[in-house]
């Protein structure tokens, strides 16, 4: 498997492929707060086994942390290893780019994948597009 920072209208529709998968069909969220107005600022992720997309993700700059969104995985590619090595790519590029922090907003069930990842739990629970989510933060080296 490898992980593509996107930079063709192809990889981003597969990117929105996978997120429209996994979010908006298996997790029932609205697809107008799944494709939202950050999208343009965003760089996007696409994670490929061989030719076939598998996983996506996004990465943005907000106050100071690099922020990790959208990170999913599609039903075939769980339990491989994908996740962690889209979050690795992801990671490296936050760094590249200068962040010194990442953060994100986890659903309760992948809060474990999360802290096996290194992150930590930074907030109580709350609600975004009906799933419950703690923010978590990790310090890169």
């Amino acid at each position: 498997m490898n992980v593509v920072k996107v930079t063709t209208k192809d990889q981003l529709q597969e990117a929105y492929k996978i997120r429209t998968e996994v979010f908006v069909e298996e997790q029932n969220v609205p697809i107008e707060e799944e494709i939202d107005q950050h999208e343009q600022e965003a760089i996007h992720f696409v994670l490929y086994n061989q030719t076939k997309a598998v996983g996506a993700g996004r990465l943005r700059f907000v106050d100071g942390y690099g922020k990790i969104e959208r990170i999913c995985v599609s039903k075939e590619a769980r339990g491989t290893g994908a996740g962690r090595q889209l979050m690795k790519a992801i990671e490296e590029t936050a760094q590249l780019e200068g962040a010194t922090k990442a953060k994100l907003n986890a659903q309760i069930q992948a809060q474990d994948f999360y802290h096996k990842l290194g992150y930590e739990t930074v907030s109580g629970e709350f609600l975004d597009a009906g799933i419950p989510h703690v923010t978590m933060i990790k310090p890169l080296k």
